[in-house]
């Protein structure tokens, strides 16, 4: 009897998770590269890779070439270093979107409190 495992048995065989594309800025106007929309401008389809665009394309705003491009990762990643993440009150995993929720709801909290106060007599 074999334990070898059949690799045309489905119950064996692992899927791999597709990983998602990480997005590009460019250094030079900030122009963001989101492989998950393209490049309409260049006619690069939607779901295109950033190492998979043609050699000869170019920042569709300022037309600098890919090399001015520095990586930020995919969409939703916490903003910052990666060995920096696990410092502090835990506000360093938070994404952009979650980090502005907080600092604009503290602060709209604190005009309300300030306002309460014309309250007291």
């Amino acid at each position: 009897m074999s334990t070898e495992a059949d690799p045309r048995n489905s119950d064996t065989v692992e899927l791999a998770e597709p990983k998602p594309l990480d997005r590009y800025e460019c250094g030079a106007c900030g122009y963001v590269y989101e492989p998950a929309k393209g490049d309409d401008r260049r006619s690069v389809s939607p779901g295109t890779a950033f190492e998979a665009l043609p050699s000869d394309w170019r920042c569709p705003v300022c037309n600098a070439s890919t090399r001015q491009f520095s990586n930020i990762g995919p969409v939703g990643n916490p903003s910052g270093f990666k060995e920096n993440l696990g410092y502090g009150f835990g506000v360093n995993n938070l994404t952009p979107g979650q980090k502005n929720i907080l600092i604009f709801g503290a602060l709209g909290l604190g005009v309300l409190f300030f306002l309460s106060l014309y309250g007291l007599r």
